[in-house]
């Protein structure tokens, strides 16, 4: 059985930090594209910043230079760095992990709450 468990969010003021973390398990990990998506209430699942088996890296716009992305395969993790947070990274962000079009997993996801 699959299953991706998030850890990290809460209530943090803008210019502040938070750091997500989700553990894998029922997969191979290390093959997997992993990356973390988000969703603020009225809009639609975003892409935050994925990275690759490779390690290769992707980055939505609007947190280039602020977020970080990275991954631990012995210990079934990805992590994302949040520096400089905003009001509008308020949303619920979620894991996910994909290994070609068949195999897509999603974590059920964790609060991000950025005040003013």
């Amino acid at each position: 059985q699959v299953r991706l468990v998030e850890s990290g969010g809460g209530l943090v003021q803008a210019g502040g930090s938070l750091r997500l973390s989700c553990t894998a398990s029922g997969i191979t990990f290390s093959i997997y594209t992993v990356g973390w998506y988000r969703q603020a209430p009225g809009k639609q699942r975003e892409l935050v910043a994925d990275i690759s088996s490779g390690g290769s890296t992707n980055y939505g716009d609007s947190v280039k230079g602020r977020f970080t992305i990275s991954r631990d395969n012995a210990k079934n993790t990805v992590n994302l760095q949040m520096n400089s947070l905003k009001p509008e990274d308020t949303a619920v962000y979620y894991c996910k992990c994909q290994y070609s079009w068949s195999y897509d997993y999603w974590g059920q996801g964790t609060q991000v709450t950025v005040s003013s």
